[in-house]
């Protein structure tokens, strides 16, 4: 996927009967990472996230607590809120499906499908699964799965099949990894039924405008809310402006519905321009996915409070390549927080302000044109572009963190430390300092705050995130004469 004009970026919306957790957290820091990368090479970016708070399970704990199904809502919802915030997350747009922009926006689409002949009433006879837990089809007396028999209207989608393969075959980039567009491909091949997309049986959801008895069925009420967040049936100008720029972020666990389901049913509403996709794994606990039936879920805020906000976002981002499942443990965090971020990042800022204070009055030098660590930047910033542009986070971090390892190899190799004050510490010196205002910009998605403090301490204005790329990137930049602040670590070592 290469820049554009316009980046839109979602996260799936977050069910409102879960808990933020580790995997919650993964999906919407790659969002917040891509989308202010996107930001700092000049895209005009928007990045949604939200929560779905319709359908009988939500109804049911709602009921089971005392408090409507709205009360209920708004205070599982907060919690999103409140841990995105923790994560200092950077989103536009924050959507709730109980907002009335969103009832609106359903009714307008689904209402365009149905009058575009794709949606007709039948019965369906069959189980309704209430929960998304993995359950047995027999496991009736769990009341995760129901059996049910009752008027519903249904969803062409067999009448998609040639038009959704089609597609993926003209458009084989749309999918990141690829192997994700294979198996949307596979379960196409195997033959769309028709679906079942309203309820007569519950009514918390969103009325269906040409039949007072029924609700739409929550997942189909869910994904219209991308469409929402940018006009969709009230701002077609708006809308046009930033469909062609989406990209979804969700796991794969949820890809049946996003690269099946979503396109056919924007299809048949009128709208060609499919989105782009990046389905991600799972991460792993101790072999197993997180889950709210089992307990191996992890809160984000357990682990902010002991590696701080940058520390997590950082450790997260880089030790979970996006696409594959991987295994995530405290033992790895704590690993590469002391490596990546105490060892190589913090030690370089440390060094660096030390002997600047010692050898350079607090003055920080300019950098050498000519030095060896200017190919080095210019190969880092080459390759995290094309990393960020491929929704591969981890990749990128990596090709940025080559530059502080090399960077403080070079320190090694002239110990400026030892040498009198005179041109040639200088030299070093503003080599490095460069190396770190290059990084503040370049790890600025995955660690706003961290960077800013690197800015500010190397005595730069403004903040990383007013930079704009590739510029910003090009060796050189740091003017030298400033005051350079040493001050405590940025990231003390941690011990098990």
């Amino acid at each position: 996927m290469t820049a554009v004009a316009r980046f839109y970026v979602t996260t799936p919306i977050f069910y409102v009967n879960d808990a933020p957790h580790i995997g919650h957290a993964y999906t919407a820091l790659c969002a917040d990472a891509f989308a202010r990368w996107h930001r700092l090479v000049g895209d005009d970016t928007f990045f949604l996230t939200g929560t779905d708070e319709h359908g009988l399970k939500v109804k049911r704990a709602a009921e089971a607590v005392g408090r409507t199904p709205i009360e209920h809502a708004d205070i599982t919802s907060a919690r999103f809120r409140e841990a995105w915030a923790q994560l200092d997350l950077s989103y536009d747009d924050f959507i709730r499906t109980t907002e009335d922009r969103h009832t609106k926006a359903v009714q307008t689409f689904l209402q365009r499908v149905y009058d575009n002949g794709y949606i007709y009433k039948d019965v369906y006879d069959g189980l309704y699964y209430v929960s998304e837990a993995d359950v047995a089809p027999g496991e009736l007396e769990s009341g995760r799965v129901l059996q049910m028999r009752e008027e519903n209207y249904f969803f062409k989608l067999s009448a998609f099949e040639q038009r959704l393969l089609d597609h993926y075959e003209a458009m084989p980039d749309s999918v990141i990894p690829a192997s994700r567009r294979n198996e949307a491909i596979g379960i196409i091949r195997q033959g769309l039924r028709d679906i079942s997309i309203t309820r007569t049986s519950i009514d918390w959801g969103v009325p269906v405008p040409w039949d007072d008895d029924h609700v739409f069925y929550v997942w189909y009420d869910a994904l219209i809310n991308y469409a929402t967040a940018v006009g969709y049936g009230e701002d077609e100008a708006r809308f046009e402006d930033w469909w062609p720029a989406c990209t979804h972020l969700i796991g794969k666990d949820i890809l049946r519905f996003h690269l099946v389901y979503w396109p056919a049913m924007l299809l048949a509403a009128g709208i060609s321009d499919i989105p782009s996709f990046g389905v991600h794994g799972w991460l792993l606990i101790g072999g197993e996915k997180m889950s709210k039936s089992k307990p191996n879920q992890i809160a984000p805020a357990d682990l902010v409070a002991d590696f701080g906000v940058d520390g997590f976002r950082y450790c997260v981002l880089r030790d979970n390549p996006f696409g594959p499942d991987s295994d995530f443990s405290y033992e790895g965090i704590l690993s590469r927080y002391n490596s990546d971020l105490a060892n190589n990042l913090g030690n370089l800022l440390s060094r660096v302000a030390t002997v600047v204070g010692s050898k350079c009055g607090g003055v920080g030098p300019a950098p050498d044109p000519g030095s060896p660590l200017a190919p080095v930047a210019d190969e880092a910033f080459s390759a995290a572009r094309e990393a960020w542009a491929a929704l591969a986070p981890s990749q990128a971090l990596e090709a940025t963190w080559r530059l502080i390892r090399e960077a403080n190899a070079h320190l090694e190799a002239n110990e400026p430390w030892k040498r009198e004050p005179g041109p040639e510490v200088d030299t070093v010196l503003g080599d490095a300092l460069e190396v770190l205002r290059i990084v503040s910009v370049l790890a600025f998605p995955a660690m706003p705050g961290v960077c800013r403090q690197v800015w500010s301490r190397i005595g730069l204005d403004a903040s990383p995130e007013d930079q704009l790329l590739p510029a910003a990137a090009k060796w050189g930049g740091y003017p030298g004469g400033l005051s350079v602040t040493k001050a405590a670590p940025l990231f003390p070592r941690r011990k098990a």
